[in-house]
């Protein structure tokens, strides 16, 4: 642990400090938005611990706390933590060779941990940032989380307070990105509309999952260039 810190320069400490401390402001929003809607006190804490994903936590609260099925929910945080496949090719160096050194690893596997990690070019540096960013945010994610659960007894109306915008911030930083690509943009825009569209007449959770037509159809118009090119 001790050569991980001598491998962090102060810049870059302070970066992944800036990003905890953030992530601790929507730690607090989540567990404070689970509590006042309904769920018992450690349910919050205890996601948070052993789910770790802020996207999918917020999700799953807000598919049962709007009333929809508990089943659902867990598909759509499963279908927002899929990203995580491809992250944990690109990162799997940064594990190292033991068992629990690579479920550590995997747990602490989230958006913020694997950007710091890959913006480092040498493989020392890649492995201290991932692991001080990972296990920083853990704590800082769960304390935050602990925070907002017991304010959460005391509001009733998180509405009040703008909690209530943390969780499609949360999801629309994940989507924000991805639009830069102009092959990405069709997919992402029509998963927007077909979710939109059927919120009004279908449960909770639903629209999240009929959204998938939007990657589907991003497959289709990507099949017939692939075709092309390799005629």
């Amino acid at each position: 642990m001790r050569s991980i810190w001598r491998t962090l320069d102060r810049g870059l400490a302070r970066d992944i400090g800036l990003v905890c401390l953030a992530d601790a402001l929507v730690g607090v929003s989540y567990g404070a938005i689970a509590v006042s809607s309904g769920f018992p006190l450690w349910a919050p804490m205890l996601l948070s611990l052993l789910v770790f994903a802020g996207a999918s936590q917020f999700m799953f609260v807000g598919i049962v706390a709007a009333g929809g099925n508990p089943l659902a929910a867990v598909a759509a945080g499963l279908l927002v933590n899929a990203r995580h496949v491809p992250f944990g090719f690109a990162v799997g160096d940064v594990f190292g060779r033991g068992l629990l050194g690579k479920l550590a690893g995997s747990h602490l596997m989230i958006d913020e941990s694997v950007a710091f990690a890959l913006a480092q070019r040498d493989a020392d540096r890649r492995r201290a940032a991932y692991w001080v960013c990972g296990v920083g945010l853990f704590v800082c994610w769960n304390a935050g989380v602990l925070a907002g659960a017991f304010a959460g007894t005391a509001i009733s109306d998180t509405d009040a307070f703008g909690l209530d915008a943390a969780f499609p911030a949360v999801l629309l930083a994940l989507v924000l990105p991805s639009l830069r690509d102009r092959a990405s943009r069709l997919p992402v825009l029509l998963g927007v509309v077909v979710a939109l569209a059927a919120t009004p007449v279908l449960p909770a959770g639903l629209p999240v999952l009929l959204a998938l037509v939007g990657v589907v159809a991003g497959a289709a118009a990507k099949e017939p260039k692939t075709l092309e090119g390799a005629r």
